[in-house]
């Protein structure tokens, strides 16, 4: 995992995962799988990169309920206060923080421009 205000972690969302599972495995040889110590969702699947040391990501089902998207993750110290510095710097909260089963806190944010990402917290670095 990188150092703090790294990317961590990558993630895409889609309404059609079998799709983007095909699509990814076949351009860039990507693998997914169910991983109960990244979520209990049995629809979010871990994306595995050509590169086995390098960054992991995520396939989540969004079952139409949201738009579709590919997005990076900042790995924070704490997500509710760079949410809050995301807002003082001219950005919104798209979907605000909350805890996954498994304990990682996210948020999704928008910048200034309308660009989409998240930033997360795994459980073991929670304030």
């Amino acid at each position: 995992m990188p150092g703090f205000n790294g990317i961590g972690w990558f993630e895409i969302g889609t309404d059609d995962p079998a799709a983007a599972k095909r699509f990814y495995g076949d351009v860039f040889g990507w693998t997914a799988s169910h991983d109960d110590t990244k979520s209990t969702d049995p629809a979010y699947q871990v994306l595995t990169t050509g590169d086995a040391e390098g960054l992991h990501g995520g396939l989540f089902a969004t079952e139409g309920k949201m738009p579709g998207y590919a997005v990076f993750s900042v790995l924070v110290e704490d997500v509710e206060a760079a949410c809050r510095r995301a807002e003082e710097a001219g950005g919104q909260v798209q979907r605000a923080p909350q805890v996954n089963p498994v304990g990682v806190t996210f948020a999704h944010l928008l910048d200034p421009a309308g660009n989409h990402f998240s930033v997360f917290t795994p459980p073991s670095v929670r304030p």
